[in-house]
């Protein structure tokens, strides 16, 4: 499932290519027929990110929400716009560009009011910038489950996924069963920017990429990363191979349902020594 910097950077290149046109908005496959034809011939006003949805703002305060799910996907390019081919949820035209959307979980139109209940619902998003990680931090500290979990959870911070989670436990040295009880908020805040700034980072590149300069493709004796999330990572997909820091063998587990990737030297146990501060290297 694409992870928050992915829909942040979908919500940015569709207010690029259609905000402020009249569009037509059509479903070839006919099951976003109705809401289409709600929107259709109307002005795209705004786009917004709220976590992992996606949110178009028409005139007259309509707003189509999507959420890609595991496997949503868009697809965008020049007029003209080429026949629908297979199942296409939603097509849009503008003046210059043409938009496809094809298998998202939901595809939807939403009024003002649920609107607002569709983001009460959400945690804080760390690429937004009237997030508040105060909010995620109340959460965070009166629950007993795993922090790991507790990334996961929409409800507490929106838009970080697997790879983040992962990723942002090891850069802080923290072992991913810690108990959200057991974060003090200079540590949370700490996490809090740390993910921040990946996921700025996310959507500049159009990657994931959590390893930097102290430990570079060279330094690790191998040809660059390339799988569909791109980027370096320290633990995410690693098992059996050795630490970028210490060595020791990548382990995995499931937890909270998912795949958990952590480094049992660099992620001690709650009673183990002191967490690190994240890394923050940048190349």
């Amino acid at each position: 499932m694409p992870e928050g910097h992915t829909i942040h950077r979908l919500a940015t290149r569709h207010r690029e290519l259609f905000a402020g046109q009249q569009v037509e908005v059509s479903s070839p496959q006919g099951r976003f027929a109705a809401g289409a034809a709600l929107v259709d011939g109307r002005v795209l006003r705004d786009t917004e990110a709220y976590g992992k949805h996606l949110l178009h703002h028409y005139e007259d305060d309509r707003t189509v929400h999507v959420h890609l799910g595991l496997y949503g996907k868009f697809a965008d390019g020049e007029l003209p716009a080429p026949a629908p081919i297979g199942q296409v949820r939603l097509q849009m035209t503008g003046s210059g560009h043409w938009l496809e959307l094809r298998g998202p979980t939901a595809c939807e139109v939403l009024d003002p009011a649920a609107v607002d209940l569709l983001k009460a619902r959400l945690g804080a998003d760390p690429l937004r910038d009237d997030a508040d990680p105060a909010r995620a931090f109340i959460r965070v500290r009166s629950s007993t489950k795993p922090l790991f979990a507790l990334l996961l959870d929409q409800s507490v911070v929106a838009g970080c996924g697997l790879i983040y989670a992962n990723e942002v436990l090891f850069r802080a040295g923290l072992s991913p069963e810690t108990p959200g009880t057991a974060i003090d908020e200079t540590r949370w805040n700490a996490i809090w920017e740390d993910l921040r700034a990946l996921m700025k980072e996310g959507v500049a590149r159009g990657r994931i990429d959590t390893v930097h300069t102290e430990h570079t493709p060279e330094a690790m004796r191998r040809a660059p990363r390339v799988d569909r999330h791109g980027g370096e990572v320290y633990v995410y997909r690693r098992p059996g191979q050795p630490c970028l820091v210490c060595g020791t063998d990548v382990a995995r587990g499931p937890l909270a349902g998912r795949n958990l990737y952590w480094c049992p030297t660099c992620q001690p146990a709650v009673s183990g020594p002191p967490a690190r501060s994240p890394r923050r290297g940048r190349s």
